[in-house]
């Protein structure tokens, strides 16, 4: 197995996560081959969302779960830079008028306002294609074994695809005709935001070359956190500070969507992202990772988030 560099866990998890965030964002502003000829306007298209900001959640789980398991850093930032490009591809589709029909996000308008609804889809398409192209780096360039690779691949084909974020994504559009149970709700949340996040992990995991109970461990890990990310999402469009979420709250009241409050009440809510934060953690204590610190961390920081 190849190993990374002695991890530093001295340092505050906002500084881990800023190192990890410009790491990230220095790769995906030449995400694309130099040689390739790709036309401009599509190019300026991926780069305006790529880099638009937001917290590198899924490409930070990529890292900190390879680095719980003893790998290599650099192996795993061509999967961040993966799931990032597949993340942001949903984000872009998720906007645009047929959708959701979101004007702004992270604090910026969104691409079909600036581009064109035509371009954005076609940037959006670019972006989920050119994810597989980036996996398939983390071999050629860094020698993690085919096979492991290939699962990648697959999983990534799993956990974004029908059976996954896109299935979520269907279900969370059908809902709002009307959600009838939380069960309903809890299977959108689970798809459209822990299915990415579960990917992630695991992503990581295999660069790593973990143990097969550990991979569970961080499904398990990736479940429970991302269903907390999503409720805590709930909870701040209702009481959220709009400058900070860089979007307009009230928005799922406006659109009449049901959400977790809804369902249980704010209180109910906050206590369910405890629980699910506490026994994510625990899942990971009992994994025997090399050096799960950093996952213990990020779990808090997910649960006390304000934007």
């Amino acid at each position: 197995m190849k190993r990374g560099r002695v991890v530093n866990n001295d340092r505050p998890l906002d500084y881990y996560m800023r190192e990890i965030s410009d790491l990230v964002s220095t790769a995906l502003a030449s995400v694309l081959p130099e040689h390739w000829n790709v036309p401009s306007s599509l190019k300026e298209a991926m780069n305006y969302s790529l880099m638009a900001g937001g917290k590198r959640l899924r490409p930070l789980l990529v890292i900190a779960a390879c680095e719980a398991g003893g790998g290599s850093r650099e192996a795993a930032l061509p999967v961040a830079c993966a799931v990032e490009m597949v993340h942001t591809y949903s984000l872009v589709h998720d906007d645009l008028p047929a959708m959701d029909n979101d004007d702004f996000r992270r604090g910026k308008p969104t691409s079909h306002k600036v581009f064109g609804e035509a371009a954005a889809i076609l940037a959006g398409d670019a972006l989920l294609t050119h994810a597989f192209y980036s996996i398939i780096q983390t071999s050629r360039k860094h020698g993690i074994p085919a096979e492991r690779v290939l699962s990648i691949v697959e999983d990534l084909a799993e956990y974004a695809g029908p059976r996954g974020m896109v299935g979520g994504q269907v279900a969370d559009m059908e809902g709002e005709q009307g959600i009838t149970s939380l069960e309903q709700l809890k299977y959108i949340h689970h798809h459209k935001t822990s299915d990415l996040i579960m990917f992630s992990l695991i992503a990581g995991g295999r660069i790593a070359g973990v143990t097969e109970e550990q991979l569970n461990a961080l499904r398990t890990y990736g479940y429970n956190i991302g269903l907390a990310f999503q409720i805590q999402d709930d909870i701040l469009d209702l009481t959220g500070d709009e400058a900070k979420l860089g979007k307009k709250t009230q928005s799922d009241v406006k659109q009449q969507k049901v959400t977790y409050p809804y369902f249980i009440g704010l209180e109910a809510s906050k206590e369910e992202i405890e629980r699910l934060t506490s026994e994510a953690k625990t899942v990971i204590a009992d994994a025997g990772f090399v050096n799960p610190q950093r996952l213990f961390e990020i779990a808090d920081f997910l649960k006390s988030r304000d934007h």
